[in-house]
């Protein structure tokens, strides 16, 4: 089986699918067919933009409301409690901040793996449906989202997570190292980037 296709206006979705395309490659292909504000996009916001556009030949933009920020930092204004989360910095500083006050109500919480990819896209989502939240709202969902009994549901996009996550679910004795061993093999294969077709491929 051949490698993975190149990135170009020529691609099918399925195609695309089989690909895999570094942040780079994607942020620059978006902004060649027109997409607004492609710098400031999440790869997995490019990735379906793109995804329209290979299929119906329409550039669609995000419709996320806080691509462009203006203004001072909520960093620069102090963070609380009470602050409205308006120009969110997702830095250290921002989530030392969140844990040390989910800790005051709640001490000893144990952080999950994958916790702050979750309240990032929480936080996106509840801003663009006109939402208006606060710190305190961000802290109660990031205690929530701890304390969540069994594992996430899985994330949408993400396929380098998922398929690690499914890797060492499914192969027995599989440690981490290997996983992304294989993934790195994944990547080079004219296939979907999933466990699924991986393991496929490798029966035959």
């Amino acid at each position: 089986m051949s490698g993975p296709p190149k990135l170009s206006k020529n691609l099918t979705v399925s195609e695309f699918d089989r690909g895999y395309w570094y942040a780079d490659e994607i942020k620059a292909f978006a902004r060649a067919i027109g997409i607004t504000n492609s710098s400031k996009l999440r790869k997995d916001e490019l990735e379906e933009l793109i995804k329209h556009f290979l299929k119906t030949g329409e550039v669609r933009q995000a419709h996320r409301k806080n691509i462009v920020k203006t203004g001072r930092k909520d960093l620069e204004l102090g963070l609380t409690s009470s602050l409205p989360v308006v120009h969110y910095t997702s830095n250290k500083e921002t989530k030392g901040f969140i844990i040390s006050e989910a800790n005051k109500l709640l001490p000893g919480l144990k952080i999950r793996s994958g916790v702050w990819y979750r309240l990032n896209r929480w936080r996106d989502e509840q801003i663009t449906i006109g939402k208006k939240i606060n710190y305190g709202d961000l802290i109660s969902e990031f205690i929530r989202l701890n304390r969540t009994e069994g594992k996430f549901k899985k994330a949408e996009v993400g396929r380098y997570i998922n398929f690690l996550s499914e890797f060492l679910a499914n192969e027995q004795g599989a440690t981490r190292t290997q996983a992304i061993r294989e993934w790195k093999k994944l990547k080079d294969l004219n296939i979907e980037k999933n466990y699924r077709s991986w393991k496929k491929y490798g029966e035959k």
